[in-house]
């Protein structure tokens, strides 16, 4: 049976209630069966910040969605060949789950940017864009080479991420309290590895 997934790759660094949320709101909104959160290596367009090793990053990921139904932590990305490119992920996706239709969660932000990815035409060519807001939407709209594709999908009632992990991060430094943002697996893994302790 043919399932349709929807994908939101990211480096989940570490993945928050803002992500579930867009994740399920996705999901519930563009007909979906499950949705993905693919856990990413370094992002080719930010090499800025040191990321937390993959497993962690998966193991939070995977307890982020844990008793969420149609949503699925993806760990496959990080044994891919580097430096990782959603074009090529996307192509072994296809290749690797040939009874699936994937589609593309992407931010409005990134659309801005679509231009520059590696192979933006090939991946509209055989996957739906789904396009959430990020602050900037309409300029991001406005300044987009790709805005009236037939294969991009606004989907403008999509809840803003309040929140960012870099946020989460900086909180967690400065022993601020971050319980309202995270799982508490989720912290509690965190607090365990002593991750982003200075």
């Amino acid at each position: 049976m043919t399932m349709r997934i929807g994908c939101l790759f990211g480096t989940f660094d570490p993945p928050h209630f803002g992500h579930v949320a867009l994740a399920r709101h996705m999901l519930n909104a563009c007909g979906l069966d499950q949705v993905w959160l693919v856990v990413t290596p370094q992002n080719p367009f930010k090499t800025d910040r040191q990321l937390s090793p993959d497993e962690h990053r998966l193991a939070m990921t995977r307890l982020a969605v844990r008793g969420v139904d149609g949503l699925v932590a993806s760990g496959f990305e990080i044994d891919l060949p580097r430096p990782s490119y959603t074009v090529d992920s996307l192509r072994f996706m296809r290749h690797r789950w040939p009874d699936h239709d994937f589609a593309l969660i992407i931010g409005s932000d990134n659309l801005a940017g679509f231009h520059r990815w590696k192979e933006a035409e090939d991946i509209l060519e055989y996957h739906e864009l789904l396009v959430y807001p990020r602050e900037g939407f309409q300029d991001h709209l406005a300044t987009s080479a790709f805005h009236g594709h037939p294969g991009l999908r606004i989907v403008a009632d999509a809840p803003m991420l309040p929140v960012s992990s870099t946020e989460i991060r900086r909180r967690i430094k400065a022993w601020e309290p971050v319980d309202d943002l995270l799982s508490p697996a989720v912290l509690s893994y965190i607090r365990q590895h002593r991750l982003y302790n200075p």
